[in-house]
C-alpha cells in the first residue's frame, strides 16, 4: 500500500476517532483544531482534515513524499492516542 493511501486511510481515522471520543465527552486538545470548532464540532474537524490533505496534496505536487511518510507516523500514533482517550471515556460516563 503506498504511503499516500495510508495518509489518507489515516486522516479518515482521525475524523472518526475524533468525532466520537468527542460525542463520549473527550475534549479536543489542539488550541488550532479548537478554534476551528466554534463553528461546530463536526465542521471544525472535517475543515481540519481537508487542510490536512491539502497540505498533503501540496507536499506530493512538490515531490516531498518524505513529508507525509513522517507525518502518517504523527497521525498514526495521534489514532491510538484517540482509542486510548475513547477507551477511558466508558468509565468515566458509567459512572
Amino acid at each position: 500500500m503506498g504511503i499516500y493511501q495510508v495518509f489518507i486511510y489515516l486522516q479518515l481515522l482521525d475524523l472518526l476517532t475524533t468525532l466520537l471520543g468527542l460525542r463520549l465527552g473527550a475534549a479536543e486538545a489542539s488550541p488550532f483544531i479548537r478554534l476551528m470548532m466554534h463553528v461546530g464540532p463536526a465542521a471544525g474537524v472535517i475543515a481540519s482534515k481537508v487542510l490536512a490533505l491539502g497540505i498533503g496534496g501540496l507536499c506530493v505536487y512538490v515531490n516531498k513524499s518524505y513529508i507525509i511518510r513522517w507525518i502518517s507516523y504523527w497521525y498514526g500514533g495521534l489514532v491510538i492516542w484517540n482509542l486510548m482517550v475513547m477507551l477511558a471515556a466508558p468509565a468515566s460516563i458509567g459512572g
